[in-house]
């Protein structure tokens, strides 16, 4: 019995044994997906000292220590900002709304504020300094800089990027926001009232409840099919479609409607039909908002639901596949699992997270400028479009010039920037102008594609070049495994004067893999 620890005391003993601080929930954790076996029962949870120190004799090396041996040492993990808890990496507003391939603010804020260490040996900008952000995003640039008491003036050719990095940089009544939300919640539970879909889906959670805990009890199962004792693949398979008797026969009952009708586009093919019932009325609820900047917010607050209620299995969020319409075997939680049948969870868990995370950014923000246009960086004068829409912040601009930029490219090849938010641009009708896309999903990582990509860059850095002051900073954080950017700096009269490599470990795909990115510091020639 001396070698059997409780959770916390295994925390304290592994922490001692592997030099870093290991938490109750990293051993709980390590019990859930069956990498230690479990001793005891569910209230009384044991972990054996021996399992536990062959775990991490097996599996346990500094990441730093691994990353470095497959990417060099040269790698700047001071950059990888490893210290700070996924909580402070999506802090406040930034994760006001899922978008792949954004960087953390930890990184803007390195290089955007005045701090110098042994990498960074001088301070670039100084507050009040003018930031822009030619491939914006969602915003984060703007966000961070508002922070620092900079201005900052984004540009994204994806009318949906815009809108997320404005809302974000927006400024709301929340009062305002807490009561209409709190209306259309109430309406919509009305709604839910002349419905079946509600009590079909707690009907289904008991029965699963019951066939889950059965033939799926947890750890034990994912701890079996660790071991090879299970061959997860066929039991999953079986034990699923034995569950498919009781989900038909349960849609039967409460008349519970599936698919839709049309299959024209992303909105149509992708969510159950009681679901597109339910984001219809929602979206007829905002669009009746009288206050602009409310019906905005709550307008992000509601793509934010409809992006997590799609029709797909919890392990394909990120790449889609196929439409689930039927319960299945969900190796990401090890049990059958289900898709959504309605959107009012989320939509109140997101309001009330919205509505937190402004509060909190309001506390940090400066009485600065920040705005978001949509355009093509290549050609758009960011002058004559501030003056139309925010002429006080075009003047800044006109009169003071740019002090510089700190933006991330798209990459080659990489993501359809479009294609991520196709939900929205269904929905709230935005333009699409996917053929604008500097090095697109759709072209490729061929010769031809990364011509055409190293021409785009350049051109957006050209033409920016004419806002920017004489002894302008250019920060651009890039994956450069073809070697484009040197090349891109000389067709931009510029040159690199520093490079930082940084590990990227916060990545949303499934390929964990070491990976890099380099921060390229350019000037003019």
């Amino acid at each position: 019995m001396q070698d059997l620890m409780t959770i916390k005391d295994a925390s304290i003993w592994a922490s001692k044994y592997i030099g870093k601080n290991v938490t109750s929930s990293n051993i709980s954790y390590l019990i859930q997906y069956g990498r230690i076996p479990r001793n005891g029962d569910n209230g009384n949870a044991f972990v054996n000292r021996y399992d536990l120190e062959e775990y991490y004799n097996l599996h346990y090396e500094t990441k730093e220590n691994r990353w470095k041996k497959q990417l060099g040492n040269d790698l700047n993990w001071n950059l990888s900002f490893s210290e700070y808890k996924e909580s402070e990496t999506t802090k406040h507003v930034h994760r006001l709304h899922s978008y792949k391939g954004k960087f953390i603010p930890q990184l803007v804020e390195y290089f955007l504020d005045r701090h110098t260490d042994n990498f960074k040996n001088k301070s670039f900008f100084n507050t009040g300094d003018i930031i822009l952000d030619p491939f914006c995003g969602s915003g984060t640039t703007l966000v961070q800089a508002s922070e620092l008491n900079l201005h900052s003036i984004g540009v994204d050719v994806s009318a949906f990027n815009a809108f997320i990095s404005n809302v974000k940089v927006g400024k709301y009544d929340i009062n305002d926001v807490k009561n209409t939300s709190d209306i259309i919640t109430q309406n919509f539970k009305k709604f839910q009232k002349e419905k079946t879909n509600v009590n079909f889906e707690n009907r289904l959670l008991d029965e699963l409840k019951i066939f889950n805990s059965k033939f799926f009890p947890s750890p034990e199962f994912k701890y079996k099919v660790r071991q090879k004792k299970i061959n997860e693949k066929l039991y999953g398979k079986q034990k699923s479609d034995e569950f498919l008797k009781i989900y038909y026969k349960l849609i039967d009952n409460y008349k519970i409607s599936l698919k839709q009708k049309k299959n024209d586009s992303f909105i149509d093919k992708w969510f159950l039909q009681v679901v597109r019932d339910e984001i219809d009325f929602v979206f007829k609820q905002i669009k009746l908002i009288k206050n602009s900047e409310t019906k905005t917010i709550l307008a992000l607050v509601l793509s934010r639901t409809v992006r997590s209620c799609r029709a797909t299995t919890h392990a394909d969020l990120a790449t889609l596949k196929e439409p689930v319409t039927t319960t299945y075997y969900c190796k990401k939680h090890g049990k059958v699992c289900k898709p959504l049948f309605s959107i009012l969870s989320w939509w109140q868990r997101y309001t009330q997270d919205t509505i937190k995370r402004v509060i909190q950014f309001d506390k940090l923000r400066a009485d600065t400028f920040q705005k978001c246009l949509v355009g093509d960086s290549r050609t758009i004068n960011i002058v004559q479009e501030l003056e139309k829409k925010y002429p006080e912040f075009g003047k800044l601009i006109k009169n003071n010039k740019i002090d510089g930029i700190f933006s991330s490219p798209p990459y080659v090849g990489l993501i359809n920037y479009h294609e991520q938010h196709a939900y929205a641009y269904d929905l709230f009708g935005f333009e699409k102008k996917e053929d604008l896309e500097i090095g697109p999903l759709s072209k490729g990582q061929g010769l031809e594609a990364r011509k055409s990509y190293i021409k785009g860059i350049s051109d957006v850095l050209n033409n920016c070049k004419q806002f920017l002051k004489q002894d302008y900073n250019v920060f651009l954080v890039a994956n450069d495994k073809h070697g484009l950017y040197p090349q891109i700096a000389e067709l931009s009269n510029m040159k690199i004067v520093n490079e930082y490599k940084r590990p990227v470990l916060n990545r949303v795909e499934k390929d964990r893999s070491a990976y890099a990115e380099i921060i390229f510091h350019m000037k003019k020639k």
